[in-house]
This record gives structure tokens, sequence and C-alpha cells, in this order.
């Protein structure tokens, strides 16, 4: 159950990331990527945890 929570506020705050990319001038690049890396990493995380588990 923690980790389908983890993922869901890791894949809610890379969208955020990605969405506030333009704002963080010189940064864009890199905050668009890190919300991509976290959208990623939310999908992995229960993929490969709750497979463990079960």
């Amino acid at each position: 159950m923690i980790a389908l929570i983890v993922s869901f506020a890791l894949f809610v705050g890379g969208l955020l990331l990605m969405g506030y990319a333009a704002e963080f001038v010189g940064w864009q690049g890199a905050t668009f990527i890190a919300g991509i890396l976290a959208v990623a990493l939310s999908i992995g995380l229960p993929v490969h945890v709750l497979t463990k588990l079960d």
C-alpha cells in the first residue's frame, strides 16, 4: 500500500515538474527531465516492488 501512495505522489510530482518547467528560467531542460524521470520511477516502483511482495 505504501508503494502505491509513493508512486502516486511521484507521478503527480513529475507531472507538476513537467508542467512548470517553463517557469524555471535557465533550468527548463533539467526540470523537464526530472519530471520525466519521476514519472518513470513512479511506474517502475510498483512494478518491481509489488511483484516481489506477491
